[in-house]
């Protein structure tokens, strides 16, 4: 409790942001993230969901885990990712979702901080494997405000899923807009 209250502290007071949040976060269900154009997306979204009393994870490219941020972002719920390697990532969270009581898995589509039209789609094989809902997370930096308002139905077309998302995606502006494509 008193984490929450440091975390709403900083996130309402010290950092002025406020939130939105009109659906229901579940024990266990992917949150689609955007835009993400700034390292500070993840603090951000970690002093929210401290504020909220959620206790989720995030994957990140492994280059990131060095001694000692290495060690602050897996205790913050950071999973290294090699995306150099062809593993079954996507099958590994799915089963981490099947084996959990409790799981949240923040994932940013665009893959990067860069504009990306190309969105990937392993959010979507992971919730489709795990059978969990997906939430969408908007970060809009000029208001100061982050969004949680939609719960995306996931078809059995990925492209289609896609496109509603970003059309979702579109009213929200980070930190860096130019570095936001949909």
């Amino acid at each position: 409790m008193m984490k929450q209250r440091i975390c709403q502290f900083l996130f309402y007071r010290v950092i002025g942001w406020k939130s939105n949040v009109t659906v229901e976060i579940p024990d266990k269900c992917l949150v689609c993230m955007a835009p993400h154009t700034s390292n500070w997306d993840l603090f951000i979204g970690k002093l929210f969901a401290g504020a909220h009393g959620i206790t989720g994870s995030f994957m990140m490219k492994k280059d990131w885990f060095f001694f000692p941020l290495g060690i602050l972002f897996r205790a913050m719920g950071g999973i290294p990712v090699d995306r150099s390697r062809k593993s079954s990532l996507t099958e590994q969270m799915a089963e981490r979702f099947r084996t959990s009581q409790r799981f949240l898995l923040t994932i940013t589509p665009e893959g990067t901080r860069k504009a990306n039209p190309d969105w990937k789609k392993g959010f979507y094989y992971i919730a489709r494997g795990a059978n969990v809902p997906v939430l969408l997370m908007g970060f809009d930096f000029p208001t100061r405000t982050l969004s949680i308002t939609k719960q995306l139905t996931l078809t059995d077309n990925v492209e289609e899923c896609i496109r509603e998302m970003k059309e979702h995606f579109k009213q929200y502006k980070g930190k860096h807009p130019e570095k936001f494509a949909v």
